[in-house]
């Protein structure tokens, strides 16, 4: 995982330093552990709810992420008016209520509510980067939005793995209640850190910011030149460049397991989520690297994620053995540390000058539409062409978007 720099600059006394924003991305990392850890076991959780065949658990699945984004622009437009830090603990205790409610429900419609509760009142992911944004800009900013993403991959891998070793004594569908105390320690934690307060840099003084950003850095690449202007049409192109990198990583995960077990009849569970978590643990490994490699060249890194996730995702159809299977998801994996990586470099910089709340919360809806739409287009590719399909589509939308990255590289960001 990459490493936050401590702040130096006195106009940033009210931000937060390195040790404070590593207490952040801890807070994050472990209330997003019934968020993430569960959903995998709901196929055992619907039958104790009425629900047998556990025909409900694809649509449940998508429950939550369908109402944050529909909800995550208007906790962001609130916290730019009251105060990051309010809606970030907002968010936190949403999710402990909403994973209570979870674990005591007694019937499908109920448990469905939670989960729709869990999408409105939670939106961790948006308001925490909403918090950081207020704090810092330009390099701490990316690096700490880089340090989010891998504490979601960390609990991504080891949120199942905690779920499936507790279940021998406590039912996942109880673990809910159990899991509701983690929010609430974040929210505990974070109580005792700063409103923070960033110097607002007004439009008409972008152009100042940027010339003395790179006095302090020095010019960046030429083919990724910095526009201090900042046009509203560079904001549109990160949330289509955030679209497409969703959609073409996540449409390969919904039936990877089901691949792998076709592909490889003989590997157990194990191995097959051990392939799946893989592309997350080269990002935790990676991250830090990257980010120093691409900092100044943005666009020109995020063409290269964007190729390496289409050459992983085709790399899936030929795979007819571990090996491959292997060497497929780490050539994935290392196309989602630079797309994620320069997603966060790119959203650093449109940042600047903007009420980061509205920002953030708009970018996680379109995120959450990009995986919403990778879902859907999985099971259709997956109806019509087997579980080998979806990775398909993926490639092409993954090289479609590595062209326009390229194309983009001498536009303004």
């Amino acid at each position: 995982m990459t490493t936050v720099e401590p702040l130096s600059r006195p106009t940033e006394a009210a931000g937060l330093d390195r040790r404070q924003v590593h207490a952040v991305a801890a807070c994050y990392f472990v209330a997003s552990f019934a968020a993430l850890g569960l959903p995998p076991y709901l196929t055992e959780i619907l039958p104790t709810l009425g629900d047998h065949s556990g025909h409900w658990a694809g649509l449940l699945y998508v429950v939550p992420t369908v109402f944050t984004a529909l909800g995550a622009p208007l906790w962001g437009r609130l916290a730019d008016r009251f105060g990051q830090k309010r809606l970030l603990l907002r968010a936190q205790l949403g999710l402990a209520v909403s994973f209570l409610l979870a674990g005591a429900a007694d019937s499908l419609p109920a448990f469905t509510a939670a989960l729709v509760l869990q999408g409105l009142l939670g939106g961790t992911f948006s308001a925490t980067n909403g918090y950081l944004a207020a704090a810092l800009d330009g390099s701490r900013l990316s690096k700490a939005l880089t340090l989010m993403q891998g504490s979601a991959r960390a609990a991504l891998v080891a949120a199942p793995i905690l779920v499936g070793a507790l279940s021998p004594w406590i039912d996942p569908h109880r673990q809910y209640l159990v899991m509701a105390v983690l929010p609430l320690t974040a929210a505990a934690l974070l109580n005792s850190l700063p409103e923070p307060v960033r110097p607002t840099v007004a439009p008409a003084g972008r152009a100042a910011a940027a010339t003395a950003a790179t006095a302090a850095t020095g010019p960046a690449d030429p083919a990724d030149p910095a526009d201090p202007a900042d046009p509203p049409g560079s904001l549109r192109l990160l949330y289509a460049f955030e679209f497409a990198f969703v959609f073409a990583t996540i449409i390969s995960f919904p039936y990877l397991i089901t691949l792998v077990q076709q592909r490889l009849p003989g590997a157990g569970g194990t191995v097959a989520g051990l392939l799946f978590a893989l592309p997350h643990l080269v990002y935790l490994v990676a991250a830090g690297r990257v980010h120093a490699a691409v900092e100044a060249r943005p666009r020109s890194g995020l063409a290269l994620g964007f190729a390496l996730v289409a050459v992983g995702l085709v790399g899936h159809a030929p795979a007819h053995s571990l090996l491959t299977f292997a060497l497929t998801r780490a050539v994935l994996g290392l196309g989602m540390t630079f797309g994620l990586v320069c997603l966060a470099v790119l959203a650093a910089e449109a940042a600047r000058g903007r009420a980061p709340g509205r920002m953030f919360g708009t970018r996680e809806t379109v995120s959450k539409c990009g995986g919403g739409a990778a879902g859907r287009a999985a099971a259709l590719a997956n109806g019509s062409g087997g579980p080998a399909a979806p990775v398909v589509t993926g490639t092409v939308a993954a090289l479609a978007a590595a062209l326009l990255a390229l194309l983009t590289r001498r536009s303004p960001r």
